[in-house]
């Protein structure tokens, strides 16, 4: 294989990665609902995507192919790994637990940081008594909901988990550093 196939297969692995990034950014601003951002990402997608595919059809061997194939798993790992790093989206966190001093005390914790809690009893399988705490959060600060978790020694509890599309009113507050 001579140098210039070697940079062009690299060249094709890079490419590939690149626009399966971007198309999960673009799912992902889709499935938010944040659209100019995707116009933009469609056309270069699809400009790129024109000139792979005329690079690898009109290639000799599988070697084309396979740079193309790996470029795009590795483009799914990179994006996904973008998209839990920006963590954009709003969640809803019902939180079950049996013991309500810590209910009370977790529900304290999350509105000194800031957020609004709704908490109240519940009953549970056998109508056994049950507590919830109710948060909207962002969910890029759902590992403060954790440290928290943690903090009150609760660990492995029962959770529910929505992905809101939409809040109206007040969301989350940005959580306070303390140093």
């Amino acid at each position: 294989m001579t140098k210039e196939i070697i940079f062009s297969l690299v060249g094709l692995f890079l490419i590939t990665s690149l626009t399966n990034v971007l198309a999960t950014l673009k799912t992902m601003l889709m499935s938010k609902n944040i659209m100019n951002p995707v116009y933009v990402l469609v056309f270069i997608d699809s400009m790129i995507f024109a000139t792979i595919v005329s690079k690898v059809t009109s290639s000799n061997g599988m070697h084309f192919t396979i740079s193309y194939a790996l470029g795009k798993t590795a483009g799914v790992i990179i994006g996904g790994i973008i998209e839990n790093r920006l963590a954009l989206g709003i969640l809803e966190v019902d939180l079950f637990l049996s013991d309500e001093n810590k209910m009370m005390k977790i529900a304290e914790k999350l509105r000194i940081e800031g957020y609004t809690v709704n908490n109240f009893r519940a009953q549970g399988n056998n109508e056994d008594t049950r507590y919830k705490v109710e948060v909207v959060i962002k969910r890029k600060e759902f590992h403060v909901f954790q440290d928290i978790l943690n903090e009150c020694g609760v660990s492995n509890p029962t959770l529910k988990i929505k992905n809101l599309s939409k809040v109206n009113g007040k969301i989350t507050t940005t959580r306070v550093q303390t140093t």
